[in-house]
């Protein structure tokens, strides 16, 4: 696993910073917008010149955010996977981005009739060039290399498509995840839909007032049974199972009802062939707006009636990370049960009074085997991905 957020550069920092309830939100200090002092957002410490720097690019790059970042994370997978020769199994890229590289075409945009300089960036504006970025410095150049955009549920559907190509026996290695930056465009389009916080987000909270945007990349290293054999590897968790539905219930809103996230989560555990009460721990979707966390606290009564697990959101940490999330919170999944914890849900002060799960409030201790992974996105686009202990 690798992972770059607002509360960590690698994996081990995001842990720490889990554990000890420290918190990624800020106001704004890298871009300068007009909401820089309206809003709070979850950003990634480094600025661009530091991780040019770090992966050792030449002054004439034309690296997005996105792909700076991106890379970063994929590295830091890679290199924890241990894998020594890329080629020696078939292996894929599968990427997920939303923002793409429009924090850099948006930045120079009334320069580029103006100016030769900045308009390299034009190349690198569509959201296959951070994946294409990534492969390059993976070394991935003979397989597979895709990227999945369908909005807040991207990397769990990456994820999900790169266990489905294991599975199918197309390819024994797929390194699944995605990477989004904060930019101009997301911050004004949130902004539009007026759900977005002036103070930290508050999932579950009867009194939440909309979602803190946040930057982050989270890559995984999916591997098939027959390469884990052969290169004798730990295995930090399996993916069990996976669902994906579309209510097509609103261009942005989720079902009253949370039609779409019953069906992913009713559709992964299918896969898995599990029961609800094989799940110890759901980490939620929980991004603080009105709407999600009334729809997805329903889909979750729906598929667990009176039994519902421990759950909680981590977005109080990061921020939504968009096309991220799914790969950020696989991670703090794994995190999770590899640890025997759960995360608590910060910021929450008042139960929902629509129904009365509370989520997680405190650093819990608690033997885990399963857990599920719920990202939610646009479009009524519902994921969840099941991952275990044991195979």
């Amino acid at each position: 696993m690798g992972i770059i957020s607002a509360i960590g550069n690698n994996v081990a920092e995001n842990f720490r910073s889990l554990v000890e309830g420290k918190k990624g939100i800020t106001t704004i200090s890298k871009i300068n917008t007009i909401h820089k002092d309206v809003i709070k957002v979850g950003e990634i410490g480094y600025t661009n010149s530091q991780l040019e720097h770090i992966l050792g690019l030449t002054p004439d790059n034309n690296y997005s955010r996105t792909g700076l970042i991106g890379a970063i994370a994929a590295k830091e997978a890679f290199a924890n996977a241990g894998i020594k020769d890329i080629n020696a199994f078939k292996t894929g890229l599968i990427s997920a981005t939303s923002v793409g590289g429009m924090d850099m075409t948006e930045k120079y945009y009334y320069d580029y009739l103006e100016h030769e300089t900045h308009r390299r960036y034009i190349a690198s504006h569509h959201a296959g060039d951070s994946t294409q970025k990534i492969a390059e410095q993976l070394g991935i150049d003979k397989s597979l290399v895709t990227t999945i955009s369908t909005a807040c549920s991207s990397a769990a559907n990456a994820i999900m498509l790169g266990a489905r190509l294991i599975k199918s026996g197309q390819l024994d290695r797929v390194i699944v995840g995605g990477s989004d930056c904060m930019s101009k465009f997301t911050i004004n389009g949130f902004k539009t839909l007026m759900i977005l916080s002036d103070t930290y987000n508050t999932p579950f909270d009867e009194n939440r007032k909309g979602l803190n945007l946040g930057e982050a990349a989270a890559f995984l290293v999916l591997e098939s049974d027959a390469v884990v054999k052969a290169e004798n590897k730990p295995v930090l968790g399996y993916v069990k199972g996976y669902g994906n539905a579309n209510d097509a219930f609103h261009q942005t809103a989720s079902s009253d009802h949370g039609d779409g996230a019953t069906l992913a989560m009713e559709k992964a555990l299918k896969v898995a062939g599990y029961t609800p009460k094989d799940i110890d721990y759901i980490n939620a979707h929980g991004t603080a707006t009105g709407n999600n966390d009334l729809s997805e606290g329903r889909a979750i009564i729906r598929v667990f009636g009176e039994e519902v697990p421990d759950f909680s959101s981590t977005k109080a940490y990061t921020g939504h990370t968009l096309a991220a999330a799914g790969a950020i919170e696989a991670v703090y999944s794994i995190l999770a049960m590899q640890n025997n914890v759960i995360f608590p849900n910060l910021n929450f002060k008042t139960q929902m009074k629509e129904f009365n799960i509370t989520p997680q409030l405190e650093l819990k201790e608690k033997e885990l085997q399963t857990v599920m992974s719920n990202s939610f996105g646009f479009g009524g686009n519902c994921s969840t991905v099941i991952f275990s202990k044991n195979q």
